[in-house]
């Protein structure tokens, strides 16, 4: 059994035929399924679904291109949400300077907030950073030491010292069909030194479909073609990439248990 460790269900590209969408997943051998929120809006629905299907769980937090739409988001309002039993996650949450869509304070406070919400909670932190290398290391650094927290770097593209790093911090690291480009190749050469006690896979449906289904919307099924690709790179059988990551996601999401 996989697990898609991170997809948005109520996106458009799946929310349309959401139904459809996990039937073919779970054909496809996908056991379980993160339903990510991205924005205060979303929060209902992503919970709405994970409360309707036994196999969905979801996420709560603020996307950092939407900082600056919640740039007033309390503890308060993150702590109320996670307490729902369905929702195992806070975030995505963290630094994207590529496209600036938010003020870059405003990105970092909020991205303190969703930590502190995540050291009191002990939910895992699901981490979006994107040309944010240095300043995420900084918050990460500070922040674990004033208490340790879980937290994982979700569809990783960054360097492999960047990738070291937040392996040295403890951090887990979970990797898209980003993987699979054939423009991927640093990528490709920094993955095998994830150690499979430490990887995730994911699919950030409906974006990044993985080969062979790049130009399609992306699915939750497709979460089997990126861990095969991985399992290659690791010099591994699919069935032990499958059964780490899978491991690994109730370990570090130890709610989804419960």
């Amino acid at each position: 059994m996989l697990i898609d460790s991170h997809c948005h269900l109520e996106y458009d590209g799946l929310a349309e035929d959401q139904p459809g969408v996990l039937e073919r997943a779970r054909a496809a051998g996908i056991g379980g399924f993160l339903n990510i929120s991205t924005r205060r809006s979303e929060w209902a629905r992503v919970v709405g679904t994970a409360e309707r299907e036994p196999d969905v769980w979801a996420s709560i937090g603020i996307h950092p291109h939407e900082a600056d739409q919640h740039a007033d988001l309390g503890e308060t309002a993150l702590l109320e949400a996670a307490a729902h039993p369905k929702v195992i996650g806070i975030g995505e949450t963290g630094l994207d300077y590529y496209y600036d869509k938010s003020d870059r304070r405003v990105q970092q406070a909020l991205f303190r907030t969703h930590i502190a919400v995540s050291r009191q909670t002990g939910l895992p932190l699901i981490i979006h950073t994107r040309d944010a290398e240095d300043d995420t290391v900084a918050i990460l650094e500070d922040e674990l030491g004033k208490g340790t927290f879980p937290a994982l770097i979700h569809c990783f593209t960054a360097t492999g010292g960047f990738g070291r790093r937040v392996l040295e911090l403890g951090l887990t690291i979970s990797l898209s069909g980003i993987v699979t480009f054939k423009n991927a190749s640093d990528l490709q050469d920094f993955a095998p030194e994830i150690p499979v006690g430490r990887l995730l896979v994911e699919t950030d449906s409906p974006f990044l479909a993985p080969v062979p289904h790049r130009g399609r919307p992306c699915e939750p099924a497709f979460v089997a073609d990126t861990t095969r690709f991985v399992a290659k790179l690791h010099a591994e059988t699919l069935q032990t990439i499958t059964e780490n990551t899978t491991r690994n996601f109730f370990g570090l999401f130890k709610k989804a248990q419960t």
